[in-house]
């Protein structure tokens, strides 16, 4: 029988002086996170829920965060098909599947406001190769923005 694993008790507050976090994924120790799996299931999820959130946020005017059922997805096909140490390889699934909604939502509620301006205007062209590739651009430009900030928000912003 597998024994339960949870968070210490300081994992939801900040760190007293001198008082040091014990993470799940120790640092000391190799993880699987960036594999065929994980890129695989990512993109997957990707795929579906950015499907998901266009037609949502074109037909209803809101769209929702997919990084909450990405998890939980992720986490039971992996208890499902009994992956051993999936955490890391979760977080991978986690992180491609919700950047795409983010990118999703930014280009649905452009693009009909391109075409409405260039029915207005008729000299003004859409280039739907221009869009795509700035919304690529720009999920890129974030991830990269992101990386820095990493430590930051993880370690620094404990438990804040």
């Amino acid at each position: 029988m597998k024994e339960e694993v949870s968070l210490p008790d300081n994992a939801f507050r900040p760190l007293k002086e001198g008082e040091e976090y014990e993470p799940l994924m120790k640092p000391n120790k190799q993880y699987r996170e960036v594999t065929p799996w994980s890129i695989v299931w990512g993109l997957l999820m990707a795929v579906i829920f950015s499907a998901a959130t266009a037609y949502l946020g074109l037909k209803v005017g809101q769209v929702f965060e997919a990084a909450i059922p990405i998890t939980i997805i992720a986490v039971g096909v992996s208890g499902a098909t009994h992956r051993k140490d999936p955490l890391g390889e979760n977080i991978i699934i986690q992180s491609i599947g919700a950047c795409s909604g983010m990118i999703v939502a930014g280009a649905i509620f452009t693009l009909p406001a391109l075409y409405i301006l260039q029915h207005k205007y008729p000299e003004l062209t859409v280039n739907f190769l221009q869009v795509f590739l700035s919304s690529v651009l720009g999920g890129i430009l974030g991830i990269l923005f992101l990386i820095p900030f990493r430590k930051y928000f993880v370690k620094d912003m404990h438990g804040k």
